[in-house]
């Protein structure tokens, strides 16, 4: 099953592979954290350090954040302690989370294939248009993508691989949940055991995934690591397993709109969205992927049925479409729910689309047109991801962020008691900008409260919010600044 690369190929392609690295980490630090979802858990990680409260990720001081596990929030605050509170720091971990997936899809290509399936796999894997931009995003969901891929990665191998890996795979297989578990709850189980339990079905393996691996000490070990921070979590904040099982785990997706969302506003889809949203996140490869299924379907039926007939490709496949099939009918989805299938789908594009058989001879200097197309088409998302950057960096900080409107807050103040003070409503990035020191005026009482003290404050509000206000507090502010819907600005002297 293996095909040979030219030597020429594999420079190309451990180029491709270095320089997607590279971009993604070069540009981690290069554009601000953008509101709502980095901002906001991007804050929750640098409470946690401030506060030295590891238990129970935080939303406001002392409000918990019942949204989500902590493994993404520990990951950021350790970065944030290791290299400071900023843009790279915070986002770091989704690059090494990422990473990691793409080192079990190296070696889940090498047992398939050999190292120059695993080298050519990769390069698809790494320049897959969400993978990249998920690689630098401060989000739950590379954790999850990791936990999901570790615990495929190790069924496979513990059923289907050596018996040396046996014990080593069915270890994975257990972490993997367990991982998936604390980065975003029983999802992760869903995305995992749904697959698994398809595919052994189809390939009559239940058996052998019986023998093979560890059922119940792995169960054990997981349960044990999992269920000792909920039960922590629910006795330091009753009311947490409520919450988090029923209305993030039901309600969110079988209630578009959800209204019991604590900490936003929940995504209203239309229901089989996340099937164009995996077209746009599978991208460049989703288009030829497209096109094959189509010409395998109508034209080439005797390949559709050698496909069905690999147990390996039917295993990809299910791993690949699953978080599609299972968000199909919630209301409530975002882009990123596609990324624990991606694994899966290089894996498969890999093993489908060659740049020729093992029978093949090439010369030692050649490209062959399909690595060169590859090569072309991967390129096109880091490029186009920083052509964005430098294009819209400006636009980036002060419409999609706070980061600059608190640093020109910071520059024009006089005094430094002079505080910055949003209302009604306080973006999570102006609280990450400020280290926390951004106050928030609920309503007009709280802010004509700021006011009447004797401190020159700054304020910042939209348009339609300074509407609202009453002329003659209207009166007692002084234009600072634009910055997208929101206007700086600061206390007219008395």
């Amino acid at each position: 099953m293996a095909f040979v690369l030219t030597a020429r190929e594999r420079r190309w392609l451990a180029l491709c592979i270095v320089l997607v690295v590279a971009v993604r980490l070069a540009t981690l630090g290069a554009y601000p954290l953008m509101d709502t979802t980095e901002s906001r858990y991007a804050e929750i990680a640098r409470k946690m350090l401030e506060t030295g409260d590891w238990l129970m990720p935080q939303f406001d001081y002392g409000v918990p954040f019942w949204g989500k596990p902590p493994l993404s929030t520990w990951l950021s605050a350790v970065a944030m302690a290791l290299f400071g509170v900023n843009e790279f720091a915070a986002r770091l971990p989704s690059l090494l989370l990422v990473a990691g997936c793409g080192w079990l899809v190296h070696a889940l290509a090498v047992l398939r294939g050999g190292r120059d399936q695993a080298r050519w796999t990769l390069a698809l894997f790494a320049a897959t248009g969400l993978v990249f931009v998920a690689a630098g995003g401060v989000m739950t969901d590379p954790a999850l993508a990791l936990g999901t891929t570790l615990a495929m990665a190790g069924f496979w191998i513990a059923v289907h691989g050596p018996d040396r890996h046996r014990r080593a795979a069915g270890l994975a297989f257990f972490s993997g949940l367990a991982v998936g578990l604390l980065a975003k709850g029983p999802v992760a189980a869903v995305l995992v055991f749904v697959p698994i339990a398809a595919a052994t079905l189809w390939t009559r393996s239940w058996r052998a995934a019986w023998r093979r691996l560890p059922w119940i000490a792995g169960t054990a070990l997981t349960a044990a690591v999992t269920i000792a921070w909920y039960w922590a979590a629910e006795r330091a904040s009753p009311g947490f397993l409520t919450y988090f099982l029923v209305g993030e785990h039901w309600k969110r997706f079988v209630e578009p709109g959800w209204k019991g969302d604590l900490y936003g506003s929940a995504h209203a889809r239309v229901r089989g969205m996340i099937w164009l949203f995996w077209i746009a996140a599978a991208l460049p490869w989703s288009i030829g992927v497209l096109g094959w299924l189509v010409r395998t379907a109508t034209r080439q039926r005797d390949r559709a049925r050698a496909f069905v007939a690999d147990p390996w490709r039917v295993y990809l496949l299910l791993w690949a479409v699953t978080p599609m099939a299972f968000f199909t009918l919630s209301g409530n989805i975002l882009v990123t729910y596609v990324l624990p299938g991606l694994p899966a789908f290089a894996l498969l594009v890999g093993d489908l689309w060659r740049p020729g058989g093992a029978g093949d001879a090439p010369g030692e200097h050649e490209l062959r047109p399909a690595v060169r197309q590859a090569l072309i088409a991967a390129a096109v998302v880091p490029v186009l991801f920083v052509a964005g950057i430098v294009l819209l960096h400006g636009s980036l900080e002060a419409e999609r962020s706070q980061k600059a409107l608190v640093r020109d807050y910071e520059r024009a103040r006089t005094v430094p008691e002079a505080r910055l003070v949003y209302f009604p409503q306080r973006p999570h990035s102006a609280e990450f900008y400020s280290r926390g020191k951004a106050h928030k005026a609920a309503d007009a009482d709280a802010l004509r409260a700021f006011l009447d003290d004797a401190v020159p404050d700054f304020f910042a509000m939209r348009e339609r919010d300074l509407a609202t206000l009453a002329e003659a507090d209207r009166a007692r502010l002084q234009d600072a600044g634009t910055y997208g819907d929101y206007r700086l600005l600061r206390e007219a002297p008395r």
